[in-house]
């Protein structure tokens, strides 16, 4: 039985203010506050409908498809809440949406990483569960992630994305004054040796607890750095925003053709273009 101290609000999130009237079944989980505007540029119509701290949540309508999208602040500890919060009030598909630094010459500035699982080299999803527990992306989303990529012509990589919780030294990049991390350089060789492409800070704790949780969940961010190359561009940023919003439009569709098909999951011999 959970006490009045440990569940302060019976209907109203007690970190990011929402209820079950004020959020879609699917969610994209940006970063930014400011990335949500951004966001909803793509969609039919949406209203802002709770801000606090870090989280700004809207809720509108993208191809006729309800759909939300809340912004999660930075790193897997105010993601955690967000999921967590979030799903309590009815979300079950969740997709981060941000950006990365790539670690593969081949995922160019501009480019789009479809994350199919994450190295869960950050702490808040170790709260929840063994290390070895895999942080899987759920197959459905990476499908509709893939076709909304495919069908704005974008460039997109897919596989393994890792997940930190510091943007410097966790990702092996120098500190103040130089300072490096023991083990940093051997780290991202490691990484890049196993195929990993990209840095980021939520997806791993996302991933993991939906999975958890029985939800369903997965990422895309467009690549801001590639640390072979050792460029560095904010170009491309609305793109993961366009992928994910279109994508929820398919997972749309492919919820319906498995339903249809009274299928007991999507599978290539459905298809979304019924």
């Amino acid at each position: 039985m959970t006490s009045d101290s440990e569940d302060p609000n019976d209907d109203v999130q007690y970190h990011l203010e929402v209820s079950e009237a004020d959020v879609a079944d699917s969610v994209l989980l940006p970063g930014n506050p400011e990335r949500v505007e951004k966001v909803v540029d793509y969609w039919d119509d949406h209203d802002i409908v709770a801000e606090h701290r870090e989280y700004r949540t809207a809720t509108g309508t993208h191809d006729g498809t309800p759909i939300s999208v809340t912004s999660t602040g930075i790193g897997g500890p105010s993601a955690a809440i967000a999921l967590e919060e979030l799903a309590r009030v009815g979300a079950d598909s969740f997709i981060r949406v941000g950006s990365c630094g790539a670690i593969q010459e081949e995922a160019s500035i501009g480019d789009l990483v479809i994350t199919t699982g994450a190295v869960r080299q950050e702490g808040t999803s170790k709260e929840y569960v063994r290390e070895d527990y895999p942080a899987s992306a759920d197959h459905r989303i990476v499908s509709a992630l893939v076709a909304a990529a495919e069908e704005l012509g974008y460039d997109y990589h897919l596989g393994v994305t890792c997940s930190t919780d510091s943007f410097y030294a966790g990702q092996s990049r120098p500190g103040f004054e130089d300072f490096e991390a023991s083990g940093s350089d051997e780290r991202i060789a490691a990484l890049q040796e196993a195929g990993v492409l990209n840095f980021e800070m939520e997806a791993a704790t996302i991933l993991t607890l939906a999975n958890l949780y029985g939800l369903r969940a997965g990422a895309v961010c467009t690549v801001y750095a590639n640390r072979v190359t050792g460029e560095f561009r904010t170009e491309g940023e609305r793109k993961a925003a366009k992928c994910a919003s279109l994508a929820v439009s398919y997972l749309a569709e492919m919820d319906a053709a498995v339903e249809e098909a009274d299928a007991d999951g999507w599978h290539a011999g459905l298809s979304i273009d019924r």
